[in-house]
């Protein structure tokens, strides 16, 4: 599902644009369905986020959130069984992973800036990584409204950004945005410096986050706690494996 050039530009870089991989039609009912979880769960959104103790920053000011993805409707099912994306992972973590978590993010207007980071508790060695990210583009990714920043290459440094920034929401000289329309998909390897940017319209920012992690370190949200009957039924051998469930 990935060229050689592909694997070539994720293994050197830690991002790769995959493409539009969502249809403008795909893009307006996904939204509209987060919209409705928005609204009915209202103050619970993202619980649980919070009953992670895997997640670092589970109630993050200025950003909707909403978690557990997989149980709240086949529309969202796309975004873990994808084969680009899945190609993208399995480049990244080799052949024994799963997901750790499906979730959602909205920069508010005015809001959304994070310190550059990594999903990760320290540097790699040996290229011997153990989570990977893919984001889901549901609006316009600008230079204005709280796109993702990126520093490539960073994931092969043996530094990590607090220890080689004074201060890590300042602007990497090296830093690049993801930007890109509606629909569209990048894997970036989680151990690169990362981080999302202030949203300067009057518009939140939408994306999903779909998480990966070797087979051998915990989900963020613990899929087999939540799953349910009727998700098992529908996503098949395939969909359990990569759940592990």
């Amino acid at each position: 599902m990935l060229t050689n050039q592909e694997i070539e530009f994720l293994d050197t870089y830690g991002y790769l644009n995959l493409g539009q991989l969502l249809t403008p039609e795909q893009v307006n009912q996904i939204n509209d369905r987060l919209a409705e979880l928005i609204q009915t769960e209202g103050e619970k959104a993202g619980a649980e986020l919070a009953e992670s103790k895997y997640i670092r920053h589970p109630k993050e000011e200025g950003a909707d959130r909403l978690a557990d993805l997989v149980n709240k409707g086949q529309i969202f099912d796309v975004f873990y069984t994808h084969p680009r994306v899945l190609a993208g992972i399995e480049a990244v973590l080799g052949q024994q992973y799963k997901l750790s978590s499906l979730n959602y993010r909205a920069a508010k207007p005015g809001k959304g800036l994070q310190q550059l980071h990594v999903d990760w508790k320290n540097t790699v060695v040996h290229g011997a990584y153990k989570v990977c990210n893919s984001i889901w583009l549901l609006d316009d990714f600008t230079e204005h409204n709280g796109a993702t920043r990126i520093v490539p290459e960073s994931h092969k440094l043996a530094s990590l950004p607090s220890e080689a920034m004074t201060d890590t929401n300042d602007r990497h000289p090296d830093e690049i945005y993801i930007i890109a329309p509606a629909g569209s998909v990048f894997i970036f390897n989680s151990h690169v410096w990362h981080g999302g940017t202030t949203n300067q319209t009057g518009r939140d920012r939408r994306s999903i986050h779909s998480y990966f992690c070797t087979r051998d370190q915990p989900q963020q949200i613990d899929q087999r706690k939540y799953i349910t009957q009727e998700t098992l039924q529908r996503i098949g051998e395939k969909g359990r494996h990569i759940l592990d469930v």
